[in-house]
């Protein structure tokens, strides 16, 4: 499934390797199983959505009695590598244009989802866990977040302005996670996880 309708479906290479698979392109606001699943599983996708208190218990109840949801999603977005981001939108020539785009952590606490999933299911399973990524090369970083958050702002602007924005970027996030002596940059990055049985 995709958060978006903007992203394409599975590659020629996935389908090779399961052709089985029953492949399905749609978004996951609007989707809906044709028969209630056993699991549902969501890797880092979730967070490009909003509303998490609709859309987490409609995903929940299309399950089959007993059946799961299984979610990761990062929850780095109050670290110094995301919150630069708002600063340089609201730093530069780009501002008017790029403010918009600008939310709040899409992301909630994990009391938020127990409380979003409680009634529907007998006990989720929610935690959290941090994992120090080791990078390396020239702001790597940057280049991490480039990649998700960062690119949205990014496509956003003229090729001029948006070199100017990732240097600007780059500046502030090379600050907050120097390179150590050997060239390698320390990145902790957070994520969420959540694994929900729907009551029988």
């Amino acid at each position: 499934m995709r958060a978006a309708t903007s992203l394409r479906g599975p590659s020629s290479s996935a389908r090779a390797a399961l052709p089985r698979v029953r492949w399905q392109c749609a978004s996951i606001a609007d989707w809906t199983a044709a028969a209630p699943p056993a699991l549902i599983f969501s890797n880092a996708a979730l967070h490009w959505l909003p509303d998490h208190e609709r859309l987490l218990p409609r995903l929940l109840q299309m399950l089959a009695p007993g059946g799961v949801l299984a979610v990761q999603m990062p929850r780095n977005f109050d670290a110094p590598s995301h919150l630069a981001i708002a600063e340089t939108v609201r730093s530069g020539p780009w501002r008017r244009q790029l403010e918009p785009l600008l939310r709040k952590a899409p992301v909630a606490e994990p009391a938020a989802y127990f409380e979003m999933l409680h009634a529907h299911t007998v006990e989720p399973d929610i935690w959290e866990q941090q994992y120090l990524q080791v990078l390396h090369g020239a702001d790597p970083v940057k280049e991490w977040t480039k990649g998700t958050w960062l690119k949205q702002f990014l496509d956003a602007l003229a090729p001029a302005d948006a070199a100017a924005f990732e240097a600007d970027y780059a500046a502030r996030v090379r600050t907050a996670y120097p390179p150590r002596a050997d060239g390698r940059t320390l990145f902790p990055f957070r994520r969420l996880f959540l694994v929900a049985a729907r009551r029988r």
